[in-house]
Order: C-alpha cells, then structure tokens, then sequence
C-alpha cells in the first residue's frame, strides 16, 4: 500500500493541482478535516478556507471557494469553484470584494421582497466569507 495521497483540485474551468502528497488537510463544513494515506472512503461538503496538504517537510497552501471533496483509495479530488494558490490571490481585488460584501450586508432599503432579501444576503454573507479567507491565507503566506 502506498504512503501518499493523490491531490486532484479541479474547477469548472481547468485542473488547478494534481500532486503526491503525504497528508491533506480541508475546510469542511463541518471543521476542519485531515486525511492520510489509507483513510476511509468519504465525500465531504467543504467551506470557503485554507486547503493544506504536505510533501515531505514542505506544507503548502490554497484558497478553496468550497464544494466537495472525495475520498477513495489514496486519491483525494477537490471539486470547488476556484482554487488560487498565495500568489495568484490580487489582494487589492479580495479587498475590494470584502469592501463590497460588506456594504451588501449593512441595512438598508433595497425593494426587495423577503425572499429576494434573504437570498441577497446569503450571496453576500458568502461573498465576504470568501473575500476574507483569500486575505488571510495571503496574509498567512504572504
């Protein structure tokens, strides 16, 4: 039996990482979940966060915009929205979102019936969750 895990992140639009690696370690729903060589088949509802996975010493890091993640054998495979490593996080672009999400969430009249309103705060309470956890993990990393 091996003792490394396949990664596979993909997004709608390309496979963003496709690497060995000896543990991984994702933002479930849930908490935040580990998985080494030889875990229990799963699939798990993953959040807006940190993904981590180590190669030998190294740890390295990606924002993930959530989704699921299937575990089978020793592959892992992350199906999420976006996926950007530290350095092809803009800053001033997660910035600007949060900027945005932010005003998005303060009271205000819009003309929106109550469903519509809840629907357009749940986008922007997302919206921030995502344009935060872009600037921490650049934070993090950077």
């Amino acid at each position: 039996m091996s003792s490394e895990l396949t990664l596979r992140i993909i997004t709608p639009e390309k496979v963003v990482l496709d690497v060995t690696a000896a543990s991984v370690r994702v933002p479930a729903s849930d908490g935040s979940m580990g998985i080494l060589p030889r875990h229990a088949s799963m699939v798990a509802a993953l959040a807006e966060g940190k993904l981590s996975y180590r190669q030998g010493t190294n740890a390295e890091h990606l924002f993930i915009s959530g989704g699921f993640a299937e575990v089978r054998g020793n592959t892992v495979r992350v199906l999420t929205g976006a996926g950007e490593t530290p350095s092809e996080i803009d800053i001033e672009r997660a910035r600007s979102a949060e900027e945005r999400a932010r005003a998005r969430l303060k009271p205000r009249e819009t003309g929106l019936t109550a469903g519509e309103a809840q629907i357009d705060l749940a986008r922007a309470s997302a919206a921030l969750r995502r344009a935060l956890a872009r600037l921490k993990l650049k934070g993090y990393a950077g």
